[in-house]
């Protein structure tokens, strides 16, 4: 069972990743700038955001191998709904419908775990779904960079389709039926709201994901453009960051009682804050890998901690709190993404390190702003 959602979550990942990945093949193909073409990400961004905490009470009722399957294959329909689409518009569309499935098969899968793995493997069992994402950034994403550059942007998303469609399978087959998640009550979202140190921790993730995704959104498109980078560079780049990624997350999910959760984000944070300082170094293909390192450690770790800290921060409502992490995550990539687009359409595509580096340090701050309180407040 756990495999089936480990592959799950992998082709969220993919489906998630495909736009940054196949950007500048998406512009060129469609005629429509890089600017624009970024708001792919933005807008669906915008939606997971919105709708992770709303279909975490939509859904508490469903039959959770009906909802975890359904989602999968809605995800499959609108991936090759996106590889056939006439016009941008249309793939926008399509684009923004699809990814209502990251928004509910995440969280949910997660959910489901925690009921049937046993209370002692229950954590083990979380971390080892959540691998998915990672192992989508070291192999997937490459892989799609590839497609779209040797083949096109469309035939990246059909194999979105395909991966998805698998899964939606694989869960089917092999998720017992009768698992339903008890609903989140109205006590447990105000007792969120109303901890202070859950809600600045939850925007520390928004604030993190924002700085992060002003640039990250247009690795492709700045790689080619400032650096001069062909597809097979591009995808050696994608490469080494979700290699770095996966190593982080997994001495991360080591060490992280010694480094304390409350100090974990704060390090991968910094980690993070380094790339974007030291971005403009990166002109070769070796040097773009070194400086990529520090950021690709922090990227899935930060993530992670941050979880961890709201878990055992307030655990009777650590259920609502991840929700609304997961809504900050989104919503931080679309406004990122949405500043990135706006640096981009007047010209400052060699900046936009800068701006990210900024609200990393904001991100940064808040996060030991939190520690602080947190050590007061004891």
């Amino acid at each position: 069972m756990l495999w089936s959602l480990l592959f799950g979550n992998l082709a969220v990942g993919m489906g998630i990743m495909v736009v940054p990945a196949t950007l500048t093949n998406i512009s060129d193909n469609l005629g429509t700038s890089v600017s624009l073409t970024g708001q792919l990400i933005t807008a669906g961004s915008i939606l997971m955001g919105v709708s992770a905490p709303l279909f975490a009470a939509l859904v508490s009722r469903w039959d959770r191998r009906r909802l975890l399957t359904f989602t999968m294959a809605w995800y499959a329909l609108f991936h090759l709904l996106c590889a056939i689409a006439p016009s941008f518009t249309v793939l926008m569309i399509a684009r923004v419908l699809a990814v209502i499935t990251p928004a509910i098969f995440t969280p949910q899968a997660a959910a489901c775990v925690g009921l049937l793995a046993k209370p002692e493997e229950r954590g083990r069992a979380i971390t080892f779904i959540f691998l998915g994402w990672s192992i989508s950034s070291v192999f997937c994403v490459p892989l799609l960079a590839t497609i779209g550059g040797e083949l096109g942007w469309r035939w990246a998303f059909g194999l979105v389709s395909i991966v998805a469609s698998i899964s939606a399978l694989w869960v089917w087959r092999v998720l017992p039926s009768g698992i339903q998640i008890a609903a989140l009550s109205k006590a447990a979202w105000l007792g969120v709201f109303k901890h202070r140190i859950l809600m600045m921790t939850v925007s520390v993730t928004l604030l993190a994901a924002f700085g992060q995704f002003v640039l990250f959104s247009y690795f492709t498109a700045y790689y080619k453009q400032v650096v001069g980078a062909n597809t097979s560079t591009i995808s050696l780049y994608f490469l080494w960051f979700g290699f770095c990624g996966l190593v982080g997350n997994l001495v991360l999910s080591r060490y992280i009682e010694r480094i304390g959760a409350d100090r974990a984000p704060i390090i991968a944070m910094s980690l993070m804050a380094l790339s974007l300082l030291i971005w403009p170094l990166g002109t070769s293909v070796a040097s773009v890998l070194l400086v990529c390192t520090p950021w690709g450690l922090g990227c899935f770790a930060s993530n992670s901690a941050q979880q961890a800290r709201l878990a055992s921060a307030a655990p009777l409502v650590a259920g609502a709190s991840i929700a609304l992490n997961t809504s900050a995550m989104y919503s931080g990539q679309a406004f990122g993404a949405g500043l990135g687009g706006w640096l981009i359409a007047h010209d400052y595509i060699q900046s936009l390190h800068w701006y990210g580096f900024a609200v990393m340090l904001c991100a940064i701050a808040v996060s030991s702003w939190s520690r602080r309180t947190n050590k007061t407040e004891k």
